[in-house]
């Protein structure tokens, strides 16, 4: 297996900054992680991508009530999406679903024509979805879809283990980035768990924030 990708969620400059300087090897962008992740301001991503060499994905996500959207809220975040690609980011973060949780498949083809030349990561929206086996399977099939962030469906990656493993399996030319709980002190024990090549977590290279003061 090849060098598993870390990737580092962060919402302020000063924590993309530490996390590329101790080995990450990619950068989520947000605000406000403690809503899981809203889209990060205009100013902190010029300022984060014009001092990171790593890449940076941004979070596009326009509130923290749910992942479903009314058609004028999709349009604002491919407004976004332009804006952004202007900038020089490397891929987008982004999930859509339906009232019954399966995946808003005319949302997200909206959202992969917007973001073509991207990166398309549909985040942890899946893990609400009644089968995210399936739902891996529908996503495969939209062009522009490049990652999936997931837990499996459960809490943990560790518990969602055999449902990562399967939609690995069932991802084609998807690469799956598993996420959930996973740190520093475990990263090891994930990578012989899970044998995908990319992960993902707030603490996986240790607590940021305690390192470093908002910028």
């Amino acid at each position: 297996m090849e060098n598993p990708l870390i990737e580092v969620c962060v919402d302020t400059l000063a924590d993309a900054l530490y996390a590329e300087s101790n080995g990450a090897n990619r950068i989520e962008l947000c605000s406000h992680l403690s809503l899981d992740g809203l889209t990060p301001t205009l100013e902190l991503t010029k300022k984060t991508l014009a001092a990171l060499k790593i890449p940076v994905h941004v979070m596009i996500r326009s509130q923290a009530i749910n992942f479903q959207y009314m058609p004028h809220e999709i349009e604002m975040m491919i407004n976004t999406i332009h804006t952004y690609k202007n900038l020089g980011i490397k891929g987008i973060v982004f999930g859509a679903l339906l009232v019954d949780f399966t995946v808003d498949l005319p949302s997200v083809v909206k959202v992969a024509k917007a973001a073509e030349g991207l990166n398309f990561v549909f985040h942890k929206a899946i893990d609400l979805t009644p089968n995210p086996i399936i739902a891996t399977q529908a996503l495969a099939a939209i062009k522009g879809i490049t990652h999936i962030l997931t837990s499996g469906g459960a809490p943990t990656a560790k518990e969602g283990a055999s449902v990562i493993r399967d939609m690995h399996n069932q991802s084609q030319h998807i690469k799956i980035i598993a996420a959930g709980n996973i740190k520093d002190y475990n990263l090891n024990e994930h990578i012989k768990l899970l044998g995908v090549n990319e992960y993902h977590g707030k603490q996986i290279l240790g607590h940021l924030n305690e390192k470093n003061s908002q910028i």
